[in-house]
């Protein structure tokens, strides 16, 4: 069908959606034309909110969960907009549907013992490998950037006191670190070794070549197997760290949103909830009747 290829054309490069959102919508849209036997672009104006809902019963009695088909009914919602401002359809089947309700899950995160500086130092070897790794491990958390963007980190955007990433969408932000990550980074570059792309990608293998996004995993998910007892282990789960951490210690959510590059505030307001903890223990030192004793 022409309409959907032009569709994923149209997030690839206006929307500027990731590699992943693009692979997942292309699913989505692709299980909801082949349950509406839909393969002409005409079609698309026969579609009606009952044929939807149809899907959206379909998907649940087949057990998908309710975040799956929240995400199935966005692609949908994305798909059916772009059809009507581009004239292809005369009436949004959209407007009428109701996703299901889905329960908002608690993020995971690390306690600052586990992720303490004589814990982690232990970790890593003083060779090359050791030093990329340990500077990997605490960029993901003194920064919270993504796992796709420590891999595209560019040598030219480290300075001593800053790092500018490209986040989703192509949108650079610029993080503050701190003196002691930068000492980490100069003694890092000392022992990185010439490679294809070692003058223009930070992080790079023993050959001098850029890193995959399954190495980077494996090895957090090593690392942070020392250290906590979480059930996932992930560069996310340090990105998480990073945010309960920031906002434990007196950042506010407006900064904290700048510095993990989301688009809106709702985003970064699934950590508040990490924060109680911090809000309780303030609250049992500091009010009269709430002095533990």
């Amino acid at each position: 069908m022409q309409a959907a290829i032009q569709f994923q054309v149209y997030l690839e490069t206006e929307k500027r959606y990731s590699r992943h959102t693009l692979l997942a919508y292309e699913e989505d849209l692709l299980q909801f034309l082949t349950f509406a036997e839909l393969d002409k672009d005409d079609q698309l104006r026969e579609v009606n909110f009952q044929l939807v809902r149809g899907w959206i019963v379909d998907l649940m009695e087949k057990g998908q969960s309710s975040r799956t088909v929240s995400r199935k009914i966005s692609c949908l919602r994305s798909f059916f907009k772009w059809l009507l401002n581009e004239g292809k359809i005369e009436q949004n089947p959209m407007l009428r549907i109701r996703g299901p309700k889905v329960e908002k899950r608690l993020t995971q995160f690390m306690k600052e013992s586990e992720i303490s500086d004589v814990r982690i130092e232990q970790l890593f070897k003083a060779n090359f490998e050791g030093v990329r790794d340990r500077l990997m491990f605490e960029l993901f958390y003194q920064t919270g950037i993504r796992l796709s963007e420590l891999i595209g980190l560019q040598v030219k955007n480290v300075s001593s006191d800053s790092i500018k990433v490209l986040g989703k969408r192509n949108k650079e932000r610029i993080i503050p670190i701190g003196k002691s990550l930068f000492e980490i980074i100069q003694a890092y570059q000392k022992l990185k070794p010439e490679g294809p792309d070692s003058q223009f990608i930070l992080f790079v293998n023993k050959d001098g070549r850029k890193l995959s996004p399954k190495f980077v995993y494996r090895k957090i998910n090593t690392y942070l197997g020392s250290v906590t007892n979480l059930q996932k282990k992930s560069p996310h789960i340090m990105r998480h760290t990073f945010a309960t951490h920031m906002l434990n210690n007196g950042a506010g959510l407006e900064t904290l949103k700048e510095l993990l590059g989301h688009a809106n505030l709702s985003a970064t307001q699934i950590y508040t909830h990490n924060s109680f903890a911090q809000i309780n223990s303030i609250y049992s030192h500091a009010h009269p009747r709430g002095r533990k004793k």
